[in-house]
């Protein structure tokens, strides 16, 4: 179990999965053998299962707890889900909740769900079925979304030739939550409280956000999609097939990086492998992971 402290802020990592799953050049339209080979002796067994080609992918929650307040960001897929789409992630039956009960949250104990993007692997846990209805998992806690990227996927949900939107992931994990009157809707740089605000990070979705947590001169950049994997740290410049508008995409990733370069903020990925948690260093023109 993953944890650190930033200021009096402690931050625990919730596991939903950690396997190879996408595979490598399909994820990465810019792979290429010979860019890969200098990380080789890095990237196995953590990042990167060579026997197979895929990408190791962590899917997983950060928990904060800061002054008596437990708060979650991004929710992984969720159990009992349809994602034909990802058989990987079809009709999952995961122990996530014994996971975050063992760290010391149950979900009434959530007081806010922060989600950086609305896409189906962040999204999930918002909902439980329940008696065959998806019902707010978190039923005290405050949803943050991002109105950008709720009114985006709601137009496509919308549309008969293009829903339903995520995979079915707004139907079943984000208008539930809406309905329910739990959403906070956000839309641009934003202080959502004393030590949480908002960054936009537009690109792999139009309203995606970087999650600041700030406390006693430290702070943490919870990223999200902005970069997906390590080796992105190398090449800023490579987006995943996800990421719908590839330059904002980039330059919101250099954005970020040069950020915790320059600041020696703790960088909070979703989908990194161990040990999952880094510090970003200059060098030249470009970055390199420090993991602690």
């Amino acid at each position: 179990m993953t944890i650190a402290t930033i200021g009096s802020a402690k931050i625990t990592r919730i596991e939903e999965s950690y396997e190879p799953n996408f595979e490598a050049r399909t994820f990465f339209p810019d792979w290429r053998d010979e860019s890969v080979a200098p990380h080789m002796h890095w990237l196995a067994p953590n990042h990167y299962d060579p026997a197979s080609g895929r990408l190791k992918l962590s899917i997983h929650s950060w928990l904060i707890e800061i002054g008596g307040r437990k708060i979650l960001i991004d929710t992984c897929i969720g159990n009992h889900k349809s994602r034909k789409h990802r058989p990987f992630w079809d009709q999952l039956n995961t122990p996530y909740l014994e996971r975050l009960a063992a760290a010391g949250a149950k979900p009434d104990d959530i007081d806010m769900v922060m989600c950086t993007h609305l896409h189906v692997d962040h999204v999930g846990w918002n909902t439980r079925l329940d008696n065959g209805r998806w019902v707010p998992t978190f039923r005290n806690a405050k949803y943050v979304f991002s109105k950008t990227d709720y009114d985006y996927f709601l137009a496509i949900d919308r549309d008969p030739q293009k829903g339903p939107a995520i995979g079915g992931a707004l139907r079943d994990s984000v208008l539930p939550i809406v309905e329910a009157g739990l959403d906070r809707m956000v839309d641009g740089t934003e202080t959502i409280e004393e030590h949480l605000s908002l960054q936009p990070a537009p690109g792999h979705t139009p309203g995606h956000v970087v999650i600041k947590l700030e406390s006693e001169n430290a702070h943490a950049m919870f990223c999200g999609d902005v970069i997906h994997h390590a080796l992105q740290v190398y090449h800023p410049e490579w987006n995943s097939f996800a990421c719908l508008d590839a330059e904002p995409a980039r330059r919101s990733r250099r954005k970020l990086l040069e950020h915790c370069a320059g600041s020696g903020a703790l960088l909070a990925p979703q989908h990194f492998g161990a040990p999952h948690l880094c510090h970003i260093d200059a060098k030249g023109n470009g970055f390199t992971p420090r993991f602690e």
